[in-house]
């Protein structure tokens, strides 16, 4: 049964409970003692009210699994499974006021898909969704518990790499980089990617601020697509 299914059964219990409520009410007299009246009809006030609270029970337990779900939609690239960029915009800003707080390191790194356009010209826009997909599962496999990775748009993506200094970041985005050309294209080319690599120093105060950071990182990824592709670049 589906979700909209049950919902809608959900909600007319629950309507076919209270006119049910209504209308013991309306044989009630004004000159019959209420207490006398409960008394009398007291199993049946019991199993309405008992049924009533049910039904509300379960229409906020759909009402809320629902809510849960478009949440998680919102926040959740739907081709890929990765945070989407609205929620990696989110997490970016948290992340770098907890940096400058704790005075923690932050990476930042973007990532470009090599070669995407050739493989939707060649092989259709079908072919290019599995790519995309080869690299989000290329993504997840690198990703330590702490950081986090989003679909930036259209063949870019990017992670969020907390308390990590230049020297680590770097092993994370040659890490990545493995493991992406482990896959292939679908043509038999191996799968690249080019990686720009941004990194908050505490220390030195720099970048000073998160749109700076961002912008090193995509500075990062210009050269290192600019000098030929399939390599890291450093900010």
């Amino acid at each position: 049964m589906t979700r909209q299914r049950v919902f809608s059964l959900a909600v007319a219990a629950a309507a076919a409970l209270v006119l049910g409520l209504l209308l013991l009410r309306t044989h009630v007299t004004s000159d019959y003692p209420l207490a006398a009246e409960f008394l009398s009809n007291r199993l049946t006030y019991i199993y309405v009210f008992v049924a009533t609270a049910v039904a509300f029970m379960v229409l906020g337990f759909v009402l809320g699994r629902q809510v849960d779900a478009l949440r998680r939609l919102s926040l959740t690239d739907a081709l890929t499974g990765l945070a989407n960029r609205h929620s990696f915009e989110i997490r970016l800003r948290e992340e770098w006021r907890r940096s400058r707080r704790y005075e923690a390191p932050l990476a930042l790194l973007l990532i470009d898909v090599d070669g995407l356009k050739k493989v939707n010209d060649e092989h259709g826009h079908g072919a290019g969704d599995r790519v995309l997909r080869e690299v989000a599962g290329a993504i997840r496999h690198t990703l330590r518990g702490t950081d986090v990775g989003a679909r930036w748009g259209g063949d870019e993506f990017a992670i969020i790499a907390p308390h990590t200094p230049p020297d680590a970041a770097h092993r994370l985005a040659h890490r990545l980089r493995e493991h992406t050309r482990e896959r292939t294209r679908g043509d038999g080319e191996p799968l690249t990617i080019s990686v720009g690599l941004a990194v908050f120093e505490p220390s030195r105060q720099r970048p000073a601020s998160m749109e700076m950071l961002m912008h090193a990182a995509d500075e990062a990824l210009l050269h290192a697509k600019a000098d030929g592709r399939d390599r890291i670049n450093v900010a």
